[in-house]
This record gives C-alpha cells, structure tokens and sequence, in this order.
C-alpha cells in the first residue's frame, strides 16, 4: 500500500493541477483551486491508494471488490463539479409537474457544468498518459450518456462542449465558454 499511497498522491495531485489549469482559462479561479480537495481526506484517499492501479480511477476497483465504492460516494456528496450531486427529491408541488414525487436530475450551474468538463478532460489525459487526444472525453461520455440520470439541458451542453473540444480543441473551447458562456446568463 505504500506505493500506492505515493502513486495515488501523485495522480491526484497532477489531476487537481490540469483541472486548475483549465479553470483559470475558464476564469474560475476559486474553482481551480478548490478542485477535488476531498481526495485528500481519509475515505477517499486511503480507499484510492489501496485500489489504486494507475490507468483508471480506483473508485472502480474497490466498486468490483466491495459492490460499492465509499470513496466515491463521499467524493460526489462533496463536490458540485458531478452532475450526481444536483439530484434532488421532488414532489408534486415542486417546479418539475412531470415528476410525481421520487427523485429528478437537477440542472447544473453554468459554473459547475465547466469545471465537470475541465475535470473529464483532465481525468482523461491523466489515465491516458501519453496518448491523449481531444476526443478521448467526448468517447469516454457517449459510451454512457444514454444511461446517466442527469438533467437534460445539462446533458446536451456537455456533449456540445465535448465536442467542440474534440473538433476545435481546448484552447478555444475553453477561450469560448470564458468569454461567452460564462458571461451570457
């Protein structure tokens, strides 16, 4: 486990770093620096050293040994950047008339809708190492977009800006959603 510790130490921190990185093109600064700091805490971070394996989160790993993974449920209750952390219950008076009580995707905020994409694009490069390119996360998101229970309106933007990274590329992905995206309320 001590070398998974280090290991672990040192993906988290250069995954945090690249989401950093991308947040200040973004200008979300706070965000940048906020990112993924519960990965440090205990459940996530010894959880994640001991599955740790390098080429893809750890949080499946212990998911396939114990039939859940404690360290993501912590993360995704703590950080607003996971579309799982805005669903909510609903009842028959709430604002959504289509839904009759249980549980409703909610829309992300713009901000948070951003820093999910900076942290798929770094997730990506990180467990990808070398052989990243632009459209590893737009592949990586419709493997599974028709079975993730988030807001439509959420769902649609991100698959957008993921494409628009794969066709245009970061940088004026990025320079795009700063410079409009973020200023068009």
């Amino acid at each position: 486990m001590d070398n998974g510790l280090i290991r672990h130490f040192l993906t988290i921190t250069e995954h945090r770093m690249q989401v950093a990185k991308y947040c200040f093109e973004c200008g979300l600064y706070i965000q940048g620096l906020t990112h993924d700091l519960s990965k440090y805490s205990p459940t996530e971070f010894l959880n994640g050293a001991k599955y740790y394996q390098g080429y893809r989160s750890p949080n499946n790993a212990e998911r396939e040994d114990k039939g859940y993974s404690e360290a993501w449920l912590h993360h995704k209750g703590r950080n607003r950047h996971h579309y799982e952390y805005w669903v909510d219950y609903c009842s028959e008076t709430s604002y959504n008339k289509e839904a009759k009580g249980g549980m409703v995707p909610v829309r992300m905020p713009r901000r948070f809708l951003v820093e999910m994409i900076c942290d798929r694009v770094a997730a990506s490069k990180v467990y990808n190492k070398g052989h990243y390119k632009d459209d590893m996360p737009l592949k990586y998101f419709e493997r599974s977009m028709d079975r993730i229970f988030m807001h439509e309106d959420t769902k649609k933007e991100l698959h957008a800006f993921l494409k628009m990274i794969a066709v245009f590329g970061e940088e004026k992905t990025f320079s795009f959603i700063k410079n409009r995206y973020l200023r068009d309320k």
